[in-house]
């Protein structure tokens, strides 16, 4: 490292170290250096000029490119520069999203690696972040529309707050602790909320020494609160992976072990595995914990000793039979995922322990590593199932990954068991998904095999019979074995070098036996390849192209099978090529060229693939290779061209094409040897770029466009995995020895081809040859001479070849930048990288130019003479695209190497090891890729003249008359503005133009521009940021010309549609804070290295920095009104078409906004619209004006509170000390304990409090609550003191005859049966009764009078949603209004409760859901004593009642732990009607009293409830339900069936009360099993015996379907320890009684309980009575009862229980 600081001036952080490997490394350090001091300079100049859009927007992508260039080749000093300004830039206060989204992704670049940066070096404070993050991803406007925020935002957040926590302070933990506690409500959304907050920011990785005041403050605190609930609430998940997170940074710190058996538990139970023959599954909240989090966990617990891994063995035992193949479900995907998720775990700790380089994170202490015995133990315990889950459909690959890392670690152990089935499959014919199986799990053990030879020495031995045995896999029949055998072998052979050893004995005396052995079975390799190659012919004869007519020759086009097998084929032929020793290679390339010289094939599939193995073959060896291949083709060749006639055919023989199709592919090769046979192939391309046949021409073009590559272009040589090559004697070298050897990037010594002068002067010979003379013929076309059309496509084509191959070293024009289209004050320049180019002396410097303008004036004269030549225009529109863009290598071809490297590297890595210890020829691969993203980004330059005309050009031709010329043209037109984004705001107008209502402007060009705008996959152009370009936009959008043609309508809804996915809001009024400015001095520090190579702005350029930010802003908002106002005057003219003014309308929806009042002209149209004709119209209208009363909603006062003080001026009762959460005496004063209705007095002296978690866990330490009445701002205002936008809305609603007109739109059906309740509407009444109080209450009250008597749906809908805006609205009235409107509204719910119908039912449960959500109870007493009056009537019929249930079920949910005294009562009032007569009362009984006792929780270390409790309730039903045992025992005296109980008209009442009873019990139970967060409590399972025996009774339907599904209920349920006796002795208590059906369903709920609670009722005395009671059940005296038993219970029960004796 110190000679890397002398040569750069400073050390760096962390290099890329491919850089150093590329043929010109010479040169990067001081182009690196030259990068960064540019981009170090600009990006503080540009925030400095405060020009966030583009400026800094610009200088950050850059960074971005250049850490992808270089890594982080950046001082420490720099590094914390970076990170401090981004970390100012992101918390900008009201940053725009867009940027915020930006500026989070470079800030993460810059932290996540944190092993170069530690604590020590860095601290960042986490307020900012939770504050940026607390107003994006929970923004209270987004679901108004006043605030628009991109979609893929969310991650980034995430994303960065995961990599800077590792830097929050010491003292941060207790501060968020502080912060979010007093969210921890378990029965609110806020403890998600919490937990999620918990689980993004909490710091984990805080040094021993300061545990303190790290995890150990909460970490037993969160996990008695996760071991307390038992039901998987929704924040379980992500509790877990906090509790994962921690266990990883901290392993060997914290105790895991009590918790060890639940974890497992819940992860068991989170697949949802069918267990018992029933298989009845009850749906849960939750998925289960995510597989990755878990294997997380379940790793960092290991160590010390044994018991985590016992466990995990015992899960897997349990587990087992599911992952047979025949055992398939919906929990088999997730179920496989185990298995590559754990072993990939493991083997990253495996990792850190002993291979990983030192860091400054916490090391594990030495007690707690992994010992031998415990990778042996994990392996043993992965075995059974992952070789089960080979042969699944759909987890092989799981099991290939997971084997994969086994065989790490253990291959002894994994591989010959595998190797075992994959024999076995090999010889089977009839089932080959066992050997597409088995062979991918080979490919991913095959390093293993070869290099674990210390663990598995015979690994090697099988490499030979085992690719001997694959060759049938090639299979013309078979795609997917065809394509995996390829992949087996060429895997194979990357590890292997093909070398004959079998003489080795003769020159090495040390061999082992087995080594003899192997160089004795290499000598069969010549054989393999011979054999390998001829079932490659016959796959080449079985693809033949076969034409159906003459026509479809020339459009046929090859499927995407048959273009991955010939990659496959190719691939692994040259993989295989690479590795041969000369002696094998020359006899596969005799073999090859026999072949080839005796056949002749079609050249669209098998052709083409017999030329891919030829051009393998020339790659590996040129010098051989061409010598046969060259002189053999050009000969065929040159002797079939030589008549005119030939010249002249339209249709060639397939001879000469298949001859000129190998030429094509084998001339890509060394230029060395190349160049050779130079005038050979230059006789070729004369005698064939002329040719009339289309396809000989291109094919023609393709051997000059890859004869120039060749020559002019950099790359690697070879890809042997030897460094030294195979062609040594074996004398000197052992090639058994290397087998699956890596490469060093120290000393890869790649063989690179660099182009040499006389390369470059052969293609400039070539260039001036057959280049200029094309230009010629065009520019005398374009002068007016004849050229037929395929002539004219036949230059073009040879031009466009030409430029492909010489575009390495054809130079971007020199031109200066277009200073129009910069509205940027800040500097750009293009990056200028080394790519080995070499020296032309300038000779092509004007080639792009030259050939640019041409391509201009050729297109001019087209579309005015020949506009119908459409191959032509698409030629041109390559050619443009390859002017602009393509430098050697394209974006396209870069990916798509690049992904294809990510897939053979994550098979072949060596994820124990890492350090990239790659083979070498994936090596070489890598360090290409890096030449290539360097090639990309040198073609990157500023948008010029030359551009400009391209790029306008290309604008016109996607306005094409022609659909396949607008298609491409548009295509390379948005590649365009991807590389220039300048070219997008250049080309604006003209797009724009293209849409005006203009007889003159065809329908192609509309059309043509309609999809410029959609974008293809971009954003379109209406969302670009920047005011100016959405103004233009949106304005013409608006006025576009109108067609009737379903394809412009569809376009236009695609474009309508786009706008509403990408638009994001956009902000009008930049800032940059003073923090930003001072920030960026360090990047200027003239001492640094490198220091910036510009100086900052002096301090009159600063001033003028903020009087030009002012200005922009001042323009932002002048272009933002008037856009609102343009849009409003188009709606309001009254001339645009229905469909554009309900666009205009919804943009205009789009332009509300958080930060300026929306226009008073806008606020008028859309009230005005709230009664228009159009239905579209009226919902824009809602939900636009509920948004501007939030937007104009006055600010209310708060106060700080001490609860304490406050609960002591109410109480005499001192608060508690400590975390005490649930009902204390600080929290209760604002319960709801209301007698009688509050007076005035009594409510002004209330403290209202509005949320309903405040409280419960803890206060916060500065509690807000909202100031009294006399200090909040005045609501009933008069017209002189409202805004104009205020006075809009007031004028409209005062209004009898607008809101009669309204009422009556909204009272209207909308889609039979499918209308609800909706929260827009709400949100505009509630808008409107906060805003301006009471006012518009004498205009309402007689509609609502009206509505409360109308039965119609619609209207009770209508009634519904103003009622609950109204109730909510009331927030902030004084005490007299409220009791006035309460008058006024209890005789009208009444009404509405007394006649709610099937239809209405829901809409008023939502309405008094809303009216109650997040209020205080206190101020609700009217609602809540009106819905508690005699629910259940009887004078309106059942449903009636059940109905007036449901909606006060609703309301009280809502309130939560804050009105135990309502609970309490209404829990009395239902102890009366648990017999009602009627089902459907009953079941909603039933359901509430499972919300009731949903509150009956204890937080750990909190107080009681004060609320109802389970255990009293059931104590009281226990003695009624005791009856229905006599019941059971006197049917069975008086009928065969023990379990007749038919309820007949003759029975007497107490009998049918007991059946009703029963009824609404197993209701309560199932609703509660289910909601509640503790676990069954011992009373309910004291039902089990009394319900057990109700399962099979056939004559009430009803009651055996409740049975089986409280059972199942039951069974499930988790139960901790301590309640398993309970369980126990009810299940003795059902085998001790009378019904034998009783005892029949005991056995499916024991299968199910035990297996659902596997490590609670694994203690050895549980275990002991569970036997006994299967054991005494053997020996009842019913027959049914033993037969059963003996079949299942021994096999079932007891097997599971087995794991643990």
């Amino acid at each position: 490292m110190s000679s890397r600081s002398d040569k750069l001036g400073f050390s760096p952080q962390k290099e890329i170290i491919y850089n150093k490997v590329l043929p010109y490394s010479e040169s990067v350090d001081e182009e690196s250096n030259s990068q960064i001091a540019d981009i170090k300079a600009n990006l503080a100049r540009s925030v400095q000029l405060k020009e966030l859009r583009p400026g800094v927007a610009y200088w950050t992508a850059r960074l971005h490119t250049y850490i992808n260039l270089y890594g982080r080749k950046f001082s420490k000093a720099d590094h914390l520069a970076f990170i401090q300004l981004y970390h100012e830039l992101i918390t900008i206060p009201d940053l725009e999203f867009k940027l915020v989204e930006s500026f989070s992704k470079t800030l993460n670049v810059l932290l996540k690696k944190r092993n170069i940066l530690s604590r020590d070096d860095l601290v960042l404070p986490w307020r900012p972040l939770y504050e940026l993050v607390k107003r994006i991803l929970y923004s209270s406007y987004e679901q108004l529309g006043m605030q628009w925020i991109p979609g893929s935002i969310e991650g980034c957040l995430k994303n960065l707050v995961q990599s800077a926590r590792v830097y929050f302070s010491d003292e941060s933990t207790q501060e968020m602790l502080d912060e979010w506690r007093p969210l921890m409500c378990p029965f609110d959304y806020t403890m998600e909320v919490a937990i999620t907050y918990f689980v993004s920011f909490l710091p984990t990785t805080l040094p021993p020494e300061k545990h303190h005041m790290g995890f150990k403050l909460w970490i037993d605190e969160f996990l008695q609160i996760w071991d307390s609930y038992h039901n998987s609430p929704q924040w379980e998940g992500t509790l877990l992976e906090l509790f994962a997170r921690v266990a990883e940074d901290n392993i060997g710190y914290i105790d895991w072990k009590p918790y060890i058996e639940k974890f497992l538990t819940c992860y068991l139970r989170g697949f949802n595995l069918p267990v018992g023959s029933k298989k009845l599954q009850v749906a849960r909240r939750t998925k289960g914990y995510a597989n990755g989090v878990m294997a997380t966990l379940i790793v960092a617990m290991m160590g010390k000793d044994q018991e985590a891994l016992t466990h995990l063995k015992t899960f897997f035992k349990a587990v087992e039979s599911f992952f047979h193949p025949s055992n398939a479900g919906k929990f088999t995907f997730k179920l496989q995922r185990v298995l590559h998720k754990i072993p990939q775990a493991f083997i990253n700790r495996l990792h850190r322990e002993r291979y990983a380089p030192e860091s400054w994170q916490n090391r594990i202490p030495e007690d707690y590593r992994l010992t031998e015995s415990d990778i042996t133990m994990f392996v043993e315990a992965f075995k059974p199932v992952i070789f089960l889950a080979i042969f699944s459909k759909m987890g092989h690959l799981d099991a290939a990954v997971g084997l994969q890392c086994l065989s790490l670690v253990r291959p002894e152990l994994v591989i010959p068991q595998l190797l075992e089935k994959t024999y076995a499959a090999l010889e089977t014919l009839t089932e080959p998904h066992q050997l597409t199986a088995t062979l991918s799990c080979v490919v991913s053990v095959a390093r293993s095999m070869l290099k674990g030879r210390k663990r598995f020495p015979e690994g090697p031995t099988h490499v030979l019979p085992l690719m001997m045995a694959v060759l049938p896999g090639i299979d013309p029949n078979d795609f997917i074995k065809c394509m995996i055998t390829f992949q087996a072998i060429s895997t194979f052979v990357a590890l292997v070098p093909l070398v004959d050893c079998s003489q080795a004995h003769l020159h090495w005396t040390d061999l082992t036996e087995q080594e003899r052995e192997l160089c004795s079975a290499t000598a069969a390799f010549e054989d393999f390849i011979t054999l390998f190659m001829e079932r490659c012919f016959i796959l080449i004869e079985n693809s033949t192209f076969e034409h159906t007519t003459s026509q479809d020759s020339t459009q046929a086009k090859v499927n995407r099978q048959e273009n991955l097998v010939e990659v496959g084929l190719a691939s692994t032929f040259s993989t295989m090529l690479n590795q041969c020793s000369p002696q094998i290679y020359q006899v596969a390339l005799d073999k090859l060229f026999r072949y080839m010289s005796s056949r002749v094939f079609e050249t669209k599939v098998a052709g083409k693939m017999l030329a891919s193995l030829c051009r393998s073959t020339v790659k590996v060896n040129p010098t051989k290779a061409l010598s046969k291949f060259i002189p053999h083709c050009s000969r065929i060749v040159l002797s079939l061209t030589s008549s005119e006639e030939v010249q002249n055919e339209v249709e060639l023989d397939n001879e000469l094409l298949f001859n000129l199709q190998v030429l094509s592919e084998i001339v890509r090769c060394d230029s060395a040897v190349l160049l050779t046979y130079k005038s050979t192939i230059l006789k070729v391309l004369r005698a064939t770029l002329h040719l009339r046949c289309k396809q000989g021409y291109q094919l023609a073009s393709t051997v000059l466009k890859y004869f120039l590559k060749a020559m002019t272009i950099i790359y690697p040589l070879e890809y042997c995995s030897i460094a030294e090559g195979l062609s040594r004697p074996i004398s000197e070298y052992l090639p058994i020895r290397h087998w699956g050897t890596t490469g060093d990037v120290e000393s890869l010594n790649i063989q690179w081809h660099i182009p040499t002068p006389k390369g470059v002067e052969a293609a400039k010979e070539f260039f001036d040859i057959f280049f200029h003379p094309e230009i010629e013929k065009i520019k005398g076309f374009v002068q007016g001479q004849p050229l037929n059309r395929d002539e004219l496509l036949q230059s073009l084509t040879i031009i466009l070849n030409t430029i492909v191959g010489m575009a390495f070293i054809l130079p971007r024009w020199n031109k200066e930048p277009l200073a129009d289209v910069n509205y940027s004050r800040a500097d750009y320049n293009e990056m200028h990288l080394t790519t080995g180019v070499p020296d032309t002396g300038g000779v092509f410097n004007n080639t792009r130019e030259e050939v640019a303008n041409l391509m201009n004036d050729l297109q001019a004269y087209m579309l005015q003479n020949h506009a119908d030549d459409t191959k032509s225009m698409l030629h041109i529109i390559v050619i443009y695209s390859n002017l602009v863009s393509y430098f050697g290598c394209s974006k396209e071809e870069y990916n798509s190497r690049s992904h294809s490297f990510a897939l053979v590297k994550r098979s072949m890595e060596d994820k124990l090891r890492k350090n990239k210890r790659h083979l070498r020829p994936l090596l070489i691969d890598r360090i290409y890729l890096q030449h290539d993203f360097r090639r990309i980004n040198s073609s990157k330059g500023l948008y010029t003249a030359n551009d400009r005309v391209i790029v306008h050009n290309l604008v016109t031709l996607s306005t094409s008359h022609y659909s396949v010329v607008r298609t491409k043209a548009q295509e390379v037109l948005l590649q365009c503005y991807d590389y220039y984004s300048a070219s997008r705001h250049d080309t604006v107008s003209k797009v724009l133009a293209g849409l005006k209502e203009d007889k003159d402007i065809p329908h192609h060009q509309f059309k043509g521009s309609l999809y410029i705008m959609v974008g293809h996959g971009r954003p379109p152009f209406a969302c670009i940021h920047r005011w100016k370009v959405l103004h233009d936009s949106w304005l013409a959008i608006i006025q576009a010309g109108h067609s009737e043609k379903p394809s412009i309508t569809a376009v236009m809804d695609k474009l309508m549609v786009k706008i509403q996915k990408h638009f994001s809001t956009v902000a009008v009024n930049y800032q940059v804070t003073d923090e930003c400015l001072k920030a960026v001095d360090p990047l200027l520090d003239s001492a640094a290295v490198p220091a910036a190579s510009k100086p900052g702005l002096s301090p009159d350029e600063l001033k003028e920095a903020t009087i030009w930010l002012e200005g922009r802003n001042q323009e932002n908002t002048r272009i933002y009104n008037n856009l609102v106002e343009s849009l409003v005057n188009l709606i309001e003219d009254g001339n645009l078409r229905w469909k554009f003014s309900q666009l205009a309308l919804g943009f205009l929806g789009l332009l509300i906004r958080t930060d300026i009042p929306f226009p008073p002209s806008g606020v008028r149209l859309m009230v005005n619209s709230l009664v228009h004709e159009a239905l579209t119209v009226r919902k824009i209208a809602i939900a636009t004006v509920g948004a501007i009363l939030k937007q104009q909603k006055r600010p209310h006062k708060k106060m700080v509170i001490d609860p304490v003080a406050q609960a002591l001026s109410t109480s005499s009762s001192a608060s508690e000390e400590g975390l005490n959460p649930g009902v204390r005496s600080d929290n209760t004063w604002h319960h709801y304990d209301c007698t009688h209705p509050p007076t005035k007095d009594e409510w002004e002296k209330m403290v209202f409090v509005e949320k309903t978690h405040w409280g419960y866990y803890q206060w916060p330490k500065s509690f807000e609550v909202y100031a009294p009445m006399s200090e909040q701002p005045k609501l009933g205002r008069s017209i002189e003191e409202l805004s104009p936008g205020e006075l809009a809305i007031y004028t409209a609603f005062s209004d009898a005859d607008f809101v009669e007109r309204l009422i009556r739109f909204l009272s209207l059906e909308e889609r039979k049966g499918k209308d609800k309740f909706q929260s827009k509407r709400f949100t505009l009444f509630k808008g409107l009764f906060r805003n301006f109080d009471d006012a518009f209450l004498p205009v309402l009250k007689p509609h609502l009078q009206r509505l409360s008597e109308d039965t119609q749906e619609s209207s009770q809908r209508c009634l519904s949603e103003i009622v609950s805006a109204l109730i909510r609205g009331y927030k902030h009235w004084p005490y007299e209004k409220i009791e006035k409107l309460w008058e006024f509204l209890v005789p009208i719910l009444r009404t509405v409760l007394g006649q709610m119908t099937v239809e209405t039912i829901r809409d008023w449960n939502t309405c008094f859901t809303a009216a109650s959500e997040s209020r205080d109870p206190r101020k609700l007493y009217w609602l809540l004593e009106t819905l508690m009056e005699s629910p259940i009537r009887g004078d309106g019929g059942s449903f009636s009642d059940a109905s007036r249930l449901f909606v006060l079920q609703g309301c009280l949910i809502q309130q939560e732990w804050r009105v135990p005294s309502l609970l309490h009562r209404l829990l009395a009032y239902l102890e009366q009607h648990l017999t009602h007569t009627y089902k459907n009362v009953r079941d909603r009984v039933g359901n509430v009293l499972s919300w009731i006792f949903l509150f009956d929780y204890t937080m750990p270390n909190g107080n009681v409830t004060t609320s109802p409790h389970t255990q009293e309730f059931a104590s009281k039903l226990l003695p009624r339900l005791t009856a229905l045992k006599k019941l059971v025992i006197e049917g069975g005296a008086s009928a065969s069936n023990m379990e007749v109980m038919e309820v007949q008209s003759s029975e007497d009442e107490a009998r049918q009360d007991i059946i009703k009873l029963s009824k609404t019990v197993m209701k309560w139970l199932i609703g509660s099993i289910g909601k509640m967060f503790s676990h069954v409590t011992p009373e309910m399972l004291q039902f089990l015996p009394m319900l057990a025996p109700l399962e099979t009774v056939e004559s009430d339907e009803e009651l055996s379907e409740l049975a089986c599904l409280t059972l199942a209920c039951m069974a499930q349920s988790l139960m901790p320890s301590h309640i398993i006796p309970h369980a126990i002795k009810a299940l003795e208590q059902v085998a001790i009684g009378t019904s034998w059906h009783g005892k029949c369903s005991m056995l499916q709920y024991m299968q199910v309980m035990i297996f659902y609670n596997l490590y609670a009722i694994s203690q050895p005395q549980y275990v002991e009575q569970i036997k006994n009671l299967i054991v005494g059940l053997l020996k009842d005296e019913r027959l049914e009862v033993i037969s059963i038993y003996s079949r299942f219970s021994l096999f079932t029960c007891l097997s599971l229980l087995q794991l643990y004796i």
